[in-house]
């Protein structure tokens, strides 16, 4: 009997070894191979289609501060009158999210059709915890979707993330950039664990019009609904588990109580009229770019298009990235900008305040190829992490979005950026990067920092140093991944 428990065991332990490396090898093996964009598809992406010389119907600002990107959202959803769309890689349980979630509410309440997608890995974690999202997806007038649930007999479906962030409020309102759903980016409600980031706000003046579909609003609604309509998204939250059915009534009405509180708390928001014209600037023209959609690994079409305008610049490149995560590829058309421009930057994190830790370690081994690339690198020493992800090319062509300089955003997962033409936006946009600009440190051609800067970095524990050492070393394995 003995025997025969320990050859149970055995096999069990046999079984549970190939398992585990049948989903190490699913979910990197895959991914290795690195694809270029194909000629066919090279001509759909002329860069001549970013320019406009009249003035668009779409006027847009910059949304730099969390409690203003909190505020415009929750303005945005109580100002729907028809239809809400909402995406993001992240959607938590936090007091920012009860306050979105009450509005979405109370808007589906008065009759407003309300779409929500979420990443089915990252999102679905937290959201599945809490009962108001079984409140929301049992109103007749919302549908909540996972894009790509991670299976565990298909490892692979661990990458190809979905990375959007952004609301559509009609044909009249969008919101898009690098922020996720949650406390970490969207208010002020605790300090202690905050990410800088940054969105942008698109207003369609032509809205109602037969000249509504000119915004690009149409645009990132049509892919929405490429992606909502694809395979690997599913409907969730349209059963409620028995474990949650004693805590829905209480969670419904936590979100009527807190919708009633914002309107009371916060009425400037919430019933006092805003002039949408004023807060905004006219554009040129605003266009998407996206990633292909699908799981697997992408051609670069975002980095091609990104790549292709960074080389028509005449004065000016500035790169705004949390992180860079370069391949060769991605090294070779930066180089080719050395020496071109008068101004060629680029803005990350440094290694003490950045909080993606693989992206961090992978920086500090390459440190030096990013440099090479003839880039002027800038290291953020603020009081927080940052999270932006912005261009300015010139002073008329912004770019700002979901994307990050490394290979997870060019290759794997599915990313938003909307490239604007138009000098007032450009400036704006400007004035926000030189301002994290002003609280870096300016890193020499030998990886040093430039004397004389005046901002102090934290100093990093030792067993972050400690571990930074080894893991910086590892992670050149499946760099590829990060």
């Amino acid at each position: 009997m003995l025997t025969r428990n320990k050859k149970i065991i055995k096999t069990v332990i046999i079984l549970l070894i190939l398992y585990l490396i049948y989903m190490i090898l699913g979910a990197t093996l895959p991914f290795i191979r690195q694809k270029e964009v194909s000629d066919s598809a090279k001509e759909k992406l002329e860069v001549s289609r970013f320019y406009e010389d009249s003035v668009s119907v779409d006027r847009a600002a910059v949304v730099e501060d969390s409690n203003d990107a909190l505020d415009i959202r929750l303005r945005m959803l109580n100002d729907a009158k028809e239809k809400i769309i909402m995406s993001s890689f992240s959607f938590k349980t936090d007091r920012c999210c009860r306050e979105i979630f009450s509005t979405v509410l109370a808007a589906a309440e008065r009759g407003v059709e309300v779409e929500i997608i979420a990443d089915g890995l990252s999102a679905g974690i937290d959201m599945k915890r809490d009962p108001m999202y079984y409140v929301l997806a049992a109103h007749d007038n919302v549908t909540i979707k996972y894009y790509n649930m991670f299976n565990l007999l298909k490892p692979w479906t661990f990458n190809g993330r979905l990375h959007d962030k952004f609301v559509i409020i009609d044909d009249r309102m969008l919101i898009l950039g690098g922020r996720n759903t949650s406390n970490y980016f969207l208010g002020t409600y605790n300090t202690k664990v905050l990410s800088y980031d940054r969105d942008i706000f698109v207003y369609n003046t032509a809205a109602g019009t037969k000249n509504s579909e000119e915004s690009v609003i149409k645009e990132v609604e049509e892919y929405f609904y490429t992606l909502w309509n694809c395979k690997d998204s599913e409907i969730v939250f349209d059963k409620v588990p028995r474990s949650r059915k004693s805590k829905i009534a209480s969670a419904k009405k936590m979100l009527e109580e807190t919708y009633q509180n914002l309107l009371v708390d916060r009425a400037d928001i919430m019933t006092d009229d805003f002039d949408y014209m004023a807060y905004t600037v006219p554009t040129n023209k605003i266009t998407l770019i996206t990633n292909p959609i699908h799981i697997m690994s992408k051609e670069p079409y975002i980095w091609y298009q990104i790549n292709e305008l960074m080389q028509n610049a005449k004065e000016r490149v500035f790169i705004q990235t949390p992180y860079a995560v370069l391949n060769k590829a991605m090294e070779n058309d930066l180089k080719k900008l050395k020496g071109k421009l008068k101004q060629y930057d680029m803005l990350l994190n440094s290694i003490e305040v950045g909080d993606n830790y693989m992206a961090s370690s992978d920086y500090l081994f390459n440190k030096q190829d990013v440099i090479d690339t003839g880039v002027t690198v800038y290291e953020f020493a603020g009081e927080h992490s940052m999270h932006n992800k912005s261009i300015l090319i010139d002073d008329d062509i912004s770019i700002i979005g979901s994307y990050n300089f490394d290979m997870r955003s060019v290759y794997l997962d599915t990313e938003t950026m909307l490239v604007v033409h138009g000098k007032e936006f450009n400036k704006e946009l400007e004035n926000a990067m030189n301002a994290m600009k002003e609280q870096s440190y300016e890193v020499d051609s030998n990886g040093e920092y430039v004397a004389g800067e005046d901002v102090s970095l934290p100093e990093l524990p030792w067993w972050k140093k400690l571990s930074f050492r080894v893991t910086s070393v590892i992670f050149q394995i499946i760099r590829y991944l990060l």
